[in-house]
């Protein structure tokens, strides 16, 4: 029934935090079994906290604008949704107390109510409630109250009253906690474990701080004069602003934002008033800031993104320290760094090591997808059992060799054998040369122990996998009747 609503669902960051779809079944297990009503982060019930991110941002943005341009003129919409707001972020209080937790050191969801409590009071609750606090019931009372009464003294009174209490209406632009706390729990209960979505969720919540931050320094441009009932120095009347629109007003005193923020002017060719100064001077710091954040964001993705990369310079960098500190010939230096481009394509990786971190039916897989069509080819490993086939390939070795390099001479004597992944290989003999590609081997001598009967020398780049004898004979080993064939 509804309390399916409050179990963790299949999904892909359940199924990272628990490994398997039966551990996820054992957690809702674990939480229908304790009896008590939890929400649990990974329930669909976490999924309103991407509807409260949307209505904290929209209060974010409607409530400087409501306070600094509407003089109390908003609309029955927008008292509405004030209240709305204020009664969706009161509940959002007491469901916390109920809210799951996920912990970055720990492997299953928080779901004991004393635990939950403790962790709430301690971290979000009074930022919470200080944002809860329902600014919006007392505007529409206070509204409804000033709209009946006749007497005028009463009447500059209250408008006194509704004054301050717009002023204090600002305690809810705390909210922006809950937007930071909003962006952290979505990348948690999202496909957070994928680089790309936890990428996306910095840019967007580093632009939406951005955002806000030019948009309240906007509203406060206006919103400084208007509380000195508009001087006849102040930048609004000198701007002719006095009757204009809502836009035009809000866009001028952006404007000003920017032009301050990022140091180019102050938004207009006459000096500020002495109030005014103090906005241009806060507007300035608030810009350095921003520039600083942005800068140290920036930096912070762009050193975290593709570290594969940022090794492979940092190998290559080293190694031009060694080539210099040996004094290599400059063919040789040339010939060394295409190798390290050819090998490894400019990320620096192991394959060593990423087959041995799998399991070994995902290992198994990728090695029969990479030389299984390369083994088969091989008349001696044609029509042979799968078990066997699947054994040769974990001895495979993964080898780069450039043009021009010689893989194997004529007459030498052979410990292993080679299959062409990519490329192109010239096999020169004393009778004829013959050209290899994609598909082919050579080096079978090797069977024998013998000695290559021919010279092979690569006429491009060449991928190759090399099989060595003392492998080849390993394997079989364990399969006497293949080695009795």
């Amino acid at each position: 029934g509804w309390r399916a609503l409050l179990l963790p669902q299949l999904n892909r960051q359940s199924l990272y935090v628990y490994g398997s779809e039966m551990a996820v079944e054992k957690e809702c297990l674990r939480q229908l079994q304790s009896g008590v009503f939890v929400i649990h982060p990974f329930s669909l019930m976490s999924y309103y906290i991407m509807c409260m991110m949307a209505i904290t941002f929209l209060n974010l943005i409607g409530i400087p604008m409501e306070i600094a341009f509407l003089d109390g003129h908003s609309g029955l919409a927008w008292e509405g949704f004030n209240v709305f707001s204020d009664t969706l972020f009161l509940i959002d209080v007491a469901l916390n107390f109920r809210m799951g937790i996920i912990t970055e050191d720990s492997e299953e969801a928080i779901l004991d109510i004393k635990r939950i409590r403790v962790c709430y009071l301690r971290t979000w609750f009074i930022p919470d409630v200080i944002a809860a606090f329902p600014i919006g019931y007392i505007l529409l009372f206070a509204d409804l109250h000033y709209n009946n009464d006749d007497n005028p003294s009463k009447t500059n009174k209250m408008m006194r009253i509704l004054m301050f209490v717009r002023i204090l209406s600002l305690i809810r632009l705390a909210r922006v906690s809950r937007l930071v706390r909003f962006f952290n729990e979505v990348e948690k209960v999202s496909n957070a474990n994928l680089e790309v979505v936890r990428l996306f969720f910095r840019i967007l919540s580093l632009f939406m701080m951005i955002f806000l931050l030019c948009h309240w320094n906007g509203c406060i441009q206006y919103f400084v004069p208007m509380l000195e009932e508009f001087p006849t120095d102040c930048w609004v009347r000198k701007e002719n602003l006095m009757n204009a629109t809502v836009i035009v007003k809000y866009s001028w005193g952006v404007f000003r934002a920017l032009s301050q923020m990022i140091a180019l002017s102050y938004g207009s060719m006459d000096a500020p008033t002495y109030v005014e100064m103090w906005i241009v001077m806060v507007s300035m710091v608030s810009g350095c800031l921003m520039y600083t954040v942005l800068v140290a964001n920036a930096t912070t993705m762009i050193a975290n993104t593709d570290p594969a990369a940022k090794e492979y310079k940092s190998k290559m960098s080293r190694l031009e320290h060694y080539m210099a500190f040996m004094k290599l010939p400059p063919e040789l230096c040339l010939r060394i760094n295409n190798y390290y481009q050819a090998r490894y394509g400019g990320k620096w990786f192991q394959e060593r090591d990423v087959i041995d971190t799998v399991s070994s039916a995902l290992k198994e897989q990728i090695l029969v997808v990479m030389c299984s069509r390369l083994l088969r080819n091989v008349p001696i490993f044609q029509s042979r059992d799968e078990n066997f086939i699947n054994s040769v390939l974990t001895k495979l070795e993964y080898e780069v060799f450039l043009e021009g390099d010689v893989i194997v001479r004529q007459h030498v004597p052979g410990d292993r054998m080679f299959f062409i992944d990519h490329g192109q290989v010239l096999l020169e003999t004393d009778s004829d040369d013959r050209e290899l590609c994609d598909g082919d081997y050579f080096g079978t001598c090797v069977l024998t122990k013998g000695k290559h009967l021919a010279t092979a020398k690569a006429l491009t780049d060449c991928q190759c996998f090399s099989l060595s004898w003392a492998d080849l004979r390993e394997t079989l080993e364990s399969f006497p009747d293949v080695r009795k064939d």
